[in-house]
């Protein structure tokens, strides 16, 4: 079985931003890099050392706990100076503006000696004219370790590269999207746009999440039994949001949504953004499974020149190592692109925490050319499907989990929204180096490090479950 994360010096993680770099500024701007850490609870702590409005520091994107990541953030002038925060070395006043799409120079770096015992570090970069924000973000230079591959899994693994290399593999949204599930109660953001309230409200202070301490399982399973007798809530609860909740409950039996309003924005937003992601996921998922099992009905919904020809069209399948590489020894594979592929069409999965991954395997060049260049958006309200086979499979996704498109206008939840984003369904990492030797840690098998580049909201986790899966 292989892993990943066994050490954060196995996933690291480098923002990669176009940053409109100005001589003078209202914001500075700090390179963060963290270790052990996710990014708002770092943010919090820099906040309260610093004594700075949490408020006045911003970020762009949100980066994994387990992992050494970097990342850009802004902290608005006014506050860092009246808090004397360090602002040296100072930026120098002569500096160009940096092009809006440029990237960042530094290369991923494991190194974490460098920061120290709060496991976290800024260094100045310089001053904008705004704060950070996620449309800054061009993209996220990975460099993540495999541990513990056996010689069996390894050499169909590093053929799977190759096809990727000029596939892509499907853009799933990963688990880390889906932190809000539980897998007893679901999406809190699905109960809100069904007007099931109490339901949502239950989900929120009694969800269970598979990461969660005992303790904190036992204290959410409270809830959920007591759920309903607010008096035996209240002398469970232990937050002053919790406390206040029950309380006015206990006046206003049916008063879910006045609680559900003062969630706050950054909350309400992971719960709509996740539930959406889950519905983007199963349409691809849809799409991917139409698409190999060949059905007829599906079949004559695609777009011209997007067939599904049989096997026998075109034995073209992924090459074996062997001729891209006579020397299977080998430890660095150039990031070549990988010849065409075709035949026999089937899938693999890799279990998810909200449904299970299915990717296309040895697919035929046709269905990879039309998956390639197809953009599906985010489901919202007033949104158009490119073509007729994904507006088939999205009024039949829409049918099985019960809602119409003008449910996702919510209009009693001020913070849950939906836009309609487009994304694309495959993506192809650039930059690619692989390298493999043998693992210290398990020393009868293999570890693999690769390097790319993806655009954003891309995960390198499903770049690893697309290989091993």
């Amino acid at each position: 079985m292989i892993k990943i994360k066994v050490h954060p010096e196995d996933f690291v993680v480098e923002e990669v931003a176009g940053l409109p770099m100005r001589k003078n500024g209202n914001f500075y701007v700090y390179r963060l890099t963290k270790r052990g850490w996710n990014t708002v609870d770092v943010l919090r702590r820099i906040s309260q050392t610093s004594n700075i409005p949490f408020s006045d520091i911003s970020y762009g994107g949100k980066k994994d706990k387990h992992a050494i990541t970097s990342q850009y953030i802004t902290i608005a002038q006014r506050s860092a100076d009246r808090a004397a925060f360090p602002v040296s070395p100072s930026p120098k006043q002569d500096a160009k503006e940096l092009p809006h799409t440029q990237q960042s120079p530094h290369p991923p770096s494991p190194d974490s000696e460098k920061l120290g015992d709060e496991n976290y570090s800024m260094s100045l970069v310089g001053l904008m004219d705004r704060s950070m924000g996620s449309d800054l973000i061009t993209g996220n230079r990975f460099q993540i370790t495999v541990r513990d591959v056996a010689d069996a899994d390894l050499t169909p693994a590093l053929r799977e590269i190759e096809c990727v290399k000029n596939d892509g593999y499907p853009n799933y949204f990963d688990d880390q999207r889906f932190g809000s599930f539980d897998a007893r109660q679901g999406f809190i953001a699905e109960k809100i746009i069904k007007k099931h309230y109490n339901g949502a409200l239950r989900a929120y202070f009694s969800s269970i999440h598979p990461e969660d301490s005992r303790e904190e399982k036992e204290y959410r399973k409270y809830f959920y039994q007591n759920w309903g007798n607010w008096q035996a809530c209240l002398k469970g609860a232990t937050s002053k949001f919790e406390k206040e909740a029950f309380r006015y409950l206990e006046k206003h039996s049916n008063g879910f949504v006045a609680i559900l309003q003062r969630i706050s924005h950054e909350k309400m937003g992971l719960f709509f953004s996740a539930y959406q992601s889950h519905l983007w996921n199963e349409l691809l998922r849809k799409i991917i499974h139409a698409l190999t099992n060949g059905n007829p009905t599906h079949r004559n919904l695609l777009p011209t020149g997007a067939g599904i020809p049989s096997a026998a069209q075109d034995g073209n399948v992924c090459p074996s190592l062997a001729v891209i590489y006579p020397d299977t020894n080998q430890n660095i594979l150039p990031a070549q692109a990988a010849a065409p592929r075709s035949g026999g069409a089937h899938l693999t999965s890799s279990k998810g925490i909200a449904g299970s991954y299915l990717f296309p395997s040895h697919g035929d060049n046709k269905v990879t050319a039309y998956l390639g260049s197809l953009v599906i958006p985010m489901p919202a309200s007033n949104i158009k499907m490119p073509d007729p086979l994904t507006k088939t499979l999205y009024s039949e996704l829409l049918k099985t989990h019960e809602i119409k498109p003008h449910m996702f206008n919510t209009k009693k939840i001020r913070d849950g929204f939906f836009k309609g984003i487009e994304r694309r369904a495959m993506v192809i990492p650039e930059d690619l180096v692989v390298n493999y030797t043998q693992d210290e840690m398990y020393p009868d098998n293999k570890k693999v490090t690769l390097n790319f580049f993806l655009p954003k909201a891309c995960y390198g986790t499903m770049f690893i479950k697309r290989i091993f899966c």
